[in-house]
């Protein structure tokens, strides 16, 4: 049975912990969870979740990174992604020198459609052809809107920081996505546009649902529902306030506060009836399969695994859902297999994950820690186990 490599998410946490003065017990009274798990995390005999680790983080004040090695070079490297991000960097710090002489622009419309390729893209899972196009894209857009100052121009930058961000959080690489979020703030506001702005709160809320800081996420939410709620009361905008909803449930979810899940997944319930599948709505796949995809993980993540299985079952994906999503429904449900002791369904949700979309999966820290605690509780390791532990470098 493949051994954890000696640089495993327990070790970074014991390291961290270390260097905060902190003895396992001091730790575990610091966050919901037993010693004898962050015990068996940090031995490395059990996987750290990724609300396991987010708690640890904010309890010794340290980037999530800092335990759990992203962005995973190593694997970028071999995947020739890390020489994309540069690129990506170099595009963001365009944005206030004003038009470039040098760069031809294309129509308007030819403009937008990039923009939303670019969104497309991301939703396929296909990051690799993303990341190679979006440099080319900012830089065109930025001059372009600089030249012409139309709403369709600013919003359709915005998208695309917005798709930046997307990748950037994709690859493990979140300084960059939050100098992304700024970008996008930034375009938003010349673009006099309340729905792109509300949804950089709700993903500014996501950076701090990954870091532990739930009360901060809460309170971007709050401020994306004033600012969505001052627009016109259109399907784009009562798509968007359901969207807030749903990220708010997840991040109410993971703190443990089952009311506050119910009531936003309830508000998020009468949104969809109203919009309908509204996937089409600034790429957010909204709609009732994904109010129904994120009461499954506000479950995973309330640790009520038996329950969000039982959802599972009764969640028909259809055709038309994005890939990411996708991906990730069969990412929770591998946890929850995992966490119930189903290891052979486990396993047959990750590999089928990765036959899905390889390159969210294979950066995914919760799909990588489910593939090392199956390696752990395996007896013997399946050949396509032992496939997929190599495949994320174990």
């Amino acid at each position: 049975m493949p051994r954890l490599d000696d640089e495993h998410t327990g070790t970074r946490i014991k390291e961290q912990r270390k260097l905060a003065r902190l003895t396992q017990r001091q730790l575990a009274a610091r966050i919901p969870y037993s010693y004898s798990l962050l015990n068996q995390v940090e031995c490395g005999a059990k996987p750290a979740t990724i609300d396991f680790v987010a708690a640890v983080a904010q309890a010794l004040r340290v980037d999530v990174t800092a335990l759990t090695g992203e962005p995973y070079v190593t694997e970028l490297q071999q995947d020739r992604l890390a020489e994309l991000v540069r690129p990506i960097r170099e595009a963001l710090d365009l944005y206030d020198l004003g038009p470039d002489d040098t760069i031809p622009t294309r129509p308007t419309d030819q403009l937008v459609a990039a923009a939303d390729h670019l969104c497309f893209q991301v939703r396929a899972t296909r990051l690799r052809n993303a990341a190679r196009q979006l440099p080319g894209a900012i830089a065109e857009l930025t001059t372009a809107a600089w030249r012409d100052g139309s709403t369709e121009l600013w919003q359709a930058l915005a998208s695309t920081y917005r798709t930046a961000h997307d990748v950037s959080v994709k690859l493990g690489y979140y300084d960059l996505s939050s100098v992304a979020l700024d970008r996008m703030d930034w375009a938003a506001q010349r673009a006099s546009d309340p729905c792109l702005a509300a949804i950089r709160q709700y993903m500014r809320a996501l950076v701090y649902f990954r870091e532990g800081e739930y009360t901060i996420g809460q309170r971007l939410v709050t401020a994306g529902h004033s600012i969505v709620g001052a627009a016109e009361p259109t399907r784009e905008a009562t798509a968007v306030t359901g969207q807030l909803h749903l990220g708010a449930s997840v991040i109410a979810a993971r703190a443990g506060q089952q009311v506050v899940v119910d009531e936003h997944i309830a508000e998020a319930t009468r949104c969809a009836a109203v919009t309908g599948d509204a996937s089409e709505v600034h790429w957010l796949s909204f709609g009732p399969t994904n109010v129904a995809l994120h009461r499954m993980s506000a479950a995973v993540e309330m640790r009520q695994y038996g329950e969000a299985l039982k959802q599972a079952r009764d969640i028909r994906l259809p055709v038309s859902l994005a890939t990411s999503r996708r991906a990730h429904f069969l990412i929770d449900k591998a946890r929850s297999e995992m966490e119930t002791g189903r290891t052979d369904a486990a396993l047959t949700s990750i590999v089928t994950a990765r036959h899905t979309a390889p390159e969210q999966t294979r950066y995914h820290p919760g799909a990588r820690e489910t593939i090392k605690g199956l390696v752990h509780i395996s007896r013997s390791t399946p050949d396509s186990l032992g496939h997929m532990a190599a495949w994320i470098g174990l």
